[in-house]
């Protein structure tokens, strides 16, 4: 009887660090934080994400511990999204990504 492959104890860490940042939207989300603290409707207009989808990624990235949320309740309130430190560990990633791609990819 043939035996269904096993999977791999540990996975690589390149395809776990892929899966945990995933979507183009995160990388967008992620990508836009680098220079500073941003608001919701800020973070749309720069991501040209749709206010669901966006609602979605920040919850994500919020949980996974990429970025936090601040919120001010004075009038009018306004909700603010920064990288944490493991979100800003990731500039450098995105710094030498962008170097590749300038001198690889065709634009």
């Amino acid at each position: 009887m043939a035996q269904a492959p096993q999977e791999p104890e540990s996975v690589c860490p390149v395809v776990e660090s892929i899966e945990q940042l995933g979507s183009k939207w995160r990388l967008l989300v992620l990508h836009a934080l680098q220079d500073g603290e941003r608001r919701f409707n800020e973070l749309k207009r720069e991501t040209d994400a749709n206010a669901r989808t966006l609602s979605r990624v920040l919850d994500d990235l919020e949980g996974t511990g990429f970025v936090e949320r601040r919120l001010e309740e004075d009038a009018p309130v306004a909700t603010y999204y920064s990288l944490t430190p493991k979100g800003r560990s990731l500039c450098p990633v995105f710094d030498e990504i962008e170097a590749w791609a300038d001198e690889w990819l065709e634009t």
